[in-house]
């Protein structure tokens, strides 16, 4: 197992892999998305960094997980699937690992689009009626959405119109619309301006968008719509009731469309509409109010016609007694004026009808018993029965019955006892009833008893802030004086104020009186959880803090080991914590730790969990190409990774490592040991071999401790290799060139011809039969190779130049290495033919080309040869190999199974 050093910060960039129809870079680095609206958006984040950077998507207006499902907006890949106009923006990839600040990188999506035109037509009549044909001038609008702006174009039948090309036409863009409208202007309207005119809109073809035409006919009979309701206004019905609502055309042309609204934003669900008629079945009070019918045929300005729906219904009955107004006494007594009044909610208020009966008789208007309405406007739906001079007599039970004059609605009637014992109210809190004490989660019930003769409704708020009650109102009813609150919360902490109201009671003064509440509940902690991780031999602290209680004056506390008792005692009110320690680790002393902070209410509880279980790996998914054996059947792969926390418990001893075929159930296992103690940040490597193509395979890794197994971590390796190799921290680079990427090694640009990637069974040598190979290194007709053509138009003395890609030196270090490394290039090569030329490899660094480090010419006969040769790079470097025509056809050089591995070459084969 290789070993270096991996922690890096994040970068990011943003490529997309959906519909664009351009991606442009614009000034100031920023980068446009072009797609068309309805297409897929798929834009995908590429980061690099160790540990694994987490990404985040966001819009320009914030986070984009309202709008898309969460899944996405934290994948590399952000897909978007049927795009809108109003999804366009700015996004951004956010990628961080904790190492140095996020990368961030963003891209405008700009989303194309064009809708239908849509022609409106206006006109404007000259002041001399008996003139009105010649002094009418017609306006054709023509407006379509698109982004970009639209181009607009006005056709007259075949004719293309352009300003100036019919002196009674003029065509003209709004200035409060620049851009964004065509108006034709037809003057003084003549017969030949009675035709088809078509508005052609024009996004130029961007995204391939076509473009969209709209006709429209002009002739004498043109005319905006007019309509006719066919229903009365109100239209008074009864709940259930079905209604219908007609409306039809009485001009226009072209014929007008029609369409039905509300003014409560939506028709009820259940209506339906069918030409011009809307039929509302079996009618609510919701579903009152007003209903218009429009109607529109781009003529002119649209008509509109309404109707309100009144849907009867009588609510909400209450009385009030008011006692003589001009003594200062509450009661009623005998010789004074008493008023009885009575009040419901009515639609529509004036079908409202009242009667009074005394005690079951109708009763008339005197000058004793006065029956009056109260003015609507200040207190609607309300009569009132005034007994002057009561008398004895006058005693008994007064009932005021509601009704709506249309019937087919229950009447409401409400009882009122007049008698000695009717009195007004009164309110006391019972005895031990305030303060009340309960525990959260309880159900209380806060009481105000109320005395009096008829009971009024009581009224609870809260006395002490402005707040609203449990219900979330600000005020709540209660018949029988008793608020009943379930599921009580430390929020409900405070001051209930009781009210008398005047409904169903004496219109007098409210009594009131207070109730306390105090809701005691078990001390809040922190934390409620915590994993601990140590190893043996060291110390761990716990501490278990209290942030809220009630009674605050905590009692005691209690630390205990699964469910054995370690130490309890009394709670030190000067300090909010209690700690325990444990001096040094021992087995026994893994597992769930508890401490309880006990108050009258209840306990509070830390949880703390002491473990020596390792932290996961994290997986490098940087590694530059991770194939680094890549045979015909077979691959491997590098698996790279740092250890996450390493010194927090005991030494890693060892890793488990899993692999398992994906779409197969068996695991395959293997320990890697792991000799000494690893670094915070320190690489490994591990060479997974011998994995079937084109299998991906699933690799879980697992440290173990002396505790025993940590927590593992699972990636997918697949043979898909990433853009650049690295031997950072690998082994072994090998290229056999079976693959058409051929190890990413590129031509160079600079030369006279390229390296051809060929097999003996492809290769065609009817024309050179005496030169080059018959079978690539391994002696397979079907292996690859790569070799120069020397065939005309070569010419001797041209080169061809094969670079490797960019090989990363371990450490990274920006000042230079002080004892270079050692690497061993080597390869095979085939230089067989009577004009063999000359062939080189050489070493070049990121900024600096050297010589030769092997170099060999002539013919070397019939077979391969192995050439090796030691490299000290001081900083990234490329292998450079050139071949270079000899003086006839007769002169192809071949190179096969490229390997480049750490260390000095051994028994390296001779150079010249």
């Amino acid at each position: 197992m290789a070993r270096g050093q991996g922690y890096s910060p994040p970068t990011v960039r943003i490529i997309h892999s959906g519909h664009a129809c351009n991606v442009e870079e614009e000034r100031h680095t920023e980068r446009v998305y072009t797609i068309r609206e309805g297409e897929t958006l798929e834009l995908t984040c590429l980061v690099t960094g160790h540990p694994r950077p987490q990404i985040r998507w966001t819009k320009t207006a914030g986070s984009v997980s309202d709008r898309f499902q969460d899944s996405s907006v934290f994948n590399e890949t952000l897909h978007i699937a049927k795009i809108l106009r109003t999804q366009g923006g700015r996004y951004y990839c956010k990628a961080e690992n904790g190492l140095g600040s996020p990368a961030i990188k963003s891209i405008r999506v700009d989303v194309y689009y064009l809708d239908d035109p849509v022609v409106t037509v206006h006109q404007s009549i000259g002041e001399a009626k008996e003139q009105f044909y010649y002094e009418r001038t017609v306006f054709l609008r023509c407006v379509a959405n698109s982004n970009p702006p639209v181009r607009y174009s006005w056709h007259r039948g075949r004719e293309v119109l352009t300003q100036g090309s019919d002196k009674g036409v003029e065509i003209y863009e709004p200035f409060f619309t620049q851009g964004e409208t065509k108006i034709l202007k037809l003057k003084n309207l003549r017969p030949q301006d009675y035709a088809n005119y078509s508005c052609i809109a024009s996004v130029r073809n961007v995204c391939g968008i076509p473009d969209r035409s709209v006709i429209f006919r002009l002739t004498n009979k043109t005319a905006s719509p007019s309509i006719k309701l066919l229903v009365e206004d109100p239209i008074v019905v009864n709940p259930g009731q079905t209604v219908s609502l007609v409306c039809i055309t009485t001009g226009g042309e072209p014929p007008p469309t029609l369409t039905w609204v509300s003014s409560n934003d939506s028709l009820p669900q259940r209506s339906v509409v069918k030409g011009g008629t809307l039929t509302l079945p079996a009618i609510s009070s919701d579903e009152a109010g007003v209903y218009s019918c429009v109607a529109s045929n781009n003529v002119g300005n649209p008509a509109k016609k309404s109707t309100t729906i009144v849907v009867r219904a009588l609510k909400k009955g209450r009385f009030w007694i008011t006692p003589d107004p001009y003594h200062n006494d509450d009661n009623i007594q005998i010789g004074r004026e008493v008023k009885i009044s009575c009040q419901v909610e009515a639609t529509p208020p004036e079908e409202l009808t009242f009667s009074w009966l005394k005690n079951g008789r109708a009763l008339r208007s005197s000058e004793r018993m006065v029956i009056t309405q109260t003015d609507p406007d200040i207190s609607p739906g309300t009569t009132n029965l005034d007994i002057i001079d009561l008398k004895f007599t006058d005693f008994g039970t007064y009932t005021c019955v509601a009704a709506l004059k249309g019937g087919g609605i229950p009447e409401i009637s409400i009882d009122v006892n007049i008698s000695s014992t009717t009195v007004p109210p009164n309110l006391t809190v019972p005895r031990g009833k305030s303060p009340l004490v309960a525990r959260e989660g309880d159900t209380v019930e806060l009481e105000c008893l109320v005395s009096g003769k008829p009971k009024p409704i009581i009224l609870w708020s809260r006395a002490d802030k402005e707040a609203p009650m449990p219900d979330g109102s600000m005020q709540m009813e209660s018949y029988d004086g008793v608020l009943r609150i379930v599921n009580v919360s430390r929020e409900m902490t405070g001051s209930y104020r009781c009210q008398t109201s005047q409904y169903n009671g004496f219109n007098v003064k409210p009594r009131e009186a207070v109730v306390e509440l105090i809701v005691q509940y078990p001390p809040t902690v922190e934390p409620v959880y915590m994993e601990m991780r140590q190893g043996l031999g060291r110390p761990v602290v716990m501490t278990c803090r209290v942030l809220r209680a009630h009674p605050s004056r905590v009692l005691r506390f209690e630390w205990l080991l699964s469910n054995r008792l370690l130490h309890a005692g009394a709670f030190d009110a000067q300090r909010d914590e209690t700690e325990y320690t444990i001096r040094s680790l021992n087995r026994d002393g893994w597992g769930e730790y508890t401490c309880n902070v006990i108050n009258e209410a209840g306990a509070g509880k830390c949880t703390f969990q002491v473990t020596g279980k390792a932290y996961p790996p994290e997986f490098y998914y940087d590694t530059y190409s991770p194939l680094w054996q890549n045979r015909p059947r077979v691959y491997g792969f590098k698996l790279q990774w740092t250890q996450m926390n390493p010194n927090a418990v005991d030494r890693i001893v060892a890793y488990r490592l899993g692999i398992r075929q994906m779409g197969l159930q068996r695991w395959w296992e293997q320990e890697i040991p792991v000799d000494v103690a690893i670094n915070k940040g320190e690489l490994m490597t591990h060479n997974l071999t011998e994995l079937i193509k084109p299998e991906s395979y699933e690799v879980r890794l697992t440290p173990i401790t002396r505790f025993g197994e940590g927590d593992s971590t699972i990636r997918i390796s697949a043979r898909n290799p990433a853009p650049f190799p690295s031997l950072s921290h690998s082994t072994k680079f090998h290229c056999s060139f079976e693959e058409e990427p051929i190890c990413m090694f590129t031509q160079d640009k600079n030369d006279d011809f390229d390296w051809t990637r060929h097999s003996a069974a492809t290769r065609d040598t009817k024309y050179t039969p005496n030169t080059g190979p018959s079978a690539d290194r391994s002696g397979s007709k079907q292996g690859f190779y790569m070799y120069i053509e020397t065939s005309r138009p070569r010419k001797e003395g041209d080169q061809a130049r094969l670079v490797s890609p960019f090989f990363n030196v371990a450490p990274k270090n920006p000042y230079g290495i002080t004892n270079p490394p050692a690497y061993c290039f080597g390869f095979f090569y085939h230089m067989y033919g009577k004009h063999i030329g000359e062939s080189h490899s050489s070493c070049k660094g990121q900024t600096t080309s050297e010589g030769p480090a092997w170099s060999l010419s002539g013919n070397q006969g019939e077979r391969w040869k192995q050439a090796k040769v030691s490299i000290h790079p001081t900083a990234s470097f490329q292998v450079v190999l050139e071949g270079i025509r000899g003086p006839g056809i007769e002169g192809d050089i071949a190179i096969d199974d490229v390997t480049l591995e750490e260390g000095e070459c051994r028994d390296p084969p001779p150079s010249e």
